[in-house]
């Protein structure tokens, strides 16, 4: 979220999602200007802009994608077969690549709700995740059914953030030499 502190259109993104140009400065309202999605861009906001067909594309393409590493973990296990390393090493491979992709489906689910608390135990999970790339992309796959992936987060937070610009410029109100002038007035000495 940015409070307009920046040049508008600094960062190169459109309401739409970003198209590479840079919005007119009359175009950019005051205020907190929402975050944008990975496929969707700020299209979640208002549903607008192809968010539904975005929202279809996003679902396939992380199905297509979920399947294509089901196949290469397949071929890795066809692999460590032809190289006849025992049935033991095939198991801890198997049972690893389910852990990492249990883990790794756990924490992008919790990541389209909450912040993480701690950035850096985040940071230690991120080979994990790699390995159990399966099941971030499953998690992405299944989160498309219920709304973009990250944007109850992401909408709370600009709600939040709307409001608390609200009250500051509710608050900002006015002129405040004539509030000061009513209130507390002492009386001048001659």
């Amino acid at each position: 979220m940015s409070d307009n502190s920046e040049a508008p259109g600094a960062d190169g993104a459109t309401r739409s999602g970003g198209s590479g140009r840079a919005a007119p400065a009359a175009s950019t309202p005051p205020g907190p200007q929402p975050e944008p999605l990975p496929f969707f861009g700020t299209t979640w906001v208002d549903h607008d802009g192809g968010y539904g067909l975005r929202r279809a594309g996003a679902a396939v393409g992380s199905l297509a994608a979920t399947v294509a590493a089901c196949f290469v973990l397949r071929f890795a296990y066809q692999g460590l077969a032809i190289a006849e390393v025992g049935n033991a090493v095939g198991i801890l491979v198997v049972v690893m690549f389910a852990i990492c992709s249990a883990i790794a489906f756990r924490k992008t689910w919790e990541g389209f709700s909450r912040r993480p608390a701690d950035p850096a135990r985040e940071a230690s999970l991120r080979g994990l995740k790699m390995i159990g790339f399966a099941g971030s992309l499953l998690a992405y796959f299944l989160r498309t059914f219920v709304e973009a992936p990250g944007e109850r987060l992401r909408r709370t937070e600009y709600e939040e953030a709307l409001a608390r610009f609200a009250k500051r410029r509710s608050a900002r109100t006015g002129n405040p030499a004539a509030r000061k002038g009513a209130k507390g007035k002492r009386p001048k000495r001659r």
